[in-house]
């Protein structure tokens, strides 16, 4: 396989981190690019302490209209949109300000900064890759993380529309949509919720929806181990062929398939 210069967003921890030293390790030219500055000399030491002097750290958050003008100047073929955010709680209380920063983190920047990408490959006359991580939640409503779904179902459609749009340009997008894997992401966005729940407005009781996410993140299978994520987009990321959706592990896509053909028969 041809090495490829690859940009990989939210690489401070989780999936990203993981992707982009292995990336590294594979002889790809990576710059993984951080939310905040305390994140760069963490990853900078793991890279010198493996030897891969093909990594460059940088911080990008793609909030940031100064550190995505600056980040497009960089030379990359192949962006994995990887950064985002999760918030858990009731769909029909959560705070409409919380919905809207879940929305413009996973949605409206990302997009943002993939639209400007694209441009600049279709002014030098590039071909080049977008890959998304979109999750499990794309494709089904998990209970407690309806908005969270609400973004990844709305990242899916972007992507899918793009996938069309862009073939005659030879840019190439994919989706990564991993399961339930213990990088702490799934954890902290159920955790979010208890930053604004309150038993003396709330109709949703503090007490007894913390042990529904116990209960649920304590199971198998909501602590898969991230190396198997992380070892499938390396695969996937630099491959100049492949499936558009990438669901890992296998299970989880067997339950999706499950899941779309039985909620045409559901009921109110």
């Amino acid at each position: 396989m041809a090495k490829k210069k690859i940009l990989i967003t939210g690489a401070g921890s989780g999936f990203g981190e993981g992707v982009a030293l292995g990336l590294a390790k594979l002889g790809h030219e990576v710059i993984a690019s951080v939310q905040i500055s305390p994140q760069i000399t963490p990853l900078k030491n793991k890279a010198e302490s493996l030897g891969l002097h093909n990594l460059r750290v940088e911080k990008l958050d793609i909030l940031d209209p100064y550190d995505v003008k600056y980040a497009l100047t960089w030379d990359f073929d192949i962006l994995v949109s990887n950064a985002g955010i999760g918030e858990g709680g009731p769909v029909f209380e959560i705070p409409m300000d919380l919905v809207r920063r879940n929305f413009e983190t996973n949605v409206f920047a990302p997009l943002s900064f993939a639209q400007q990408f694209i441009a600049k490959l279709i002014v030098g006359g590039r071909s080049g890759k977008i890959v998304f991580t979109s999750s499990m939640a794309g494709i089904f409503v998990p209970d407690g993380y309806g908005i969270y779904a609400a973004t990844k179902h709305a990242l899916e459609a972007i992507a899918e529309a793009l996938a069309a749009e862009l073939k005659k340009y030879n840019i190439q997008i994919q989706t990564v949509n991993p399961g339930a894997y213990l990088t702490g992401f799934n954890e902290t966005a159920a955790e979010n919720c208890f930053r604004w729940l309150d038993d003396s407005k709330n109709f949703t009781k503090r007490t007894e929806y913390r042990a529904f996410f116990d209960n649920m993140l304590s199971t198998p299978q909501g602590r898969l181990d991230p190396k198997e994520m992380i070892d499938a987009m390396i695969d996937i990321i630099p491959s100049d062929t492949g499936k558009f959706r990438n669901v890992v592990p296998a299970f989880v896509e067997d339950m999706l398939k499950d899941y779309q053909s039985k909620i045409w028969n559901s009921t109110i």
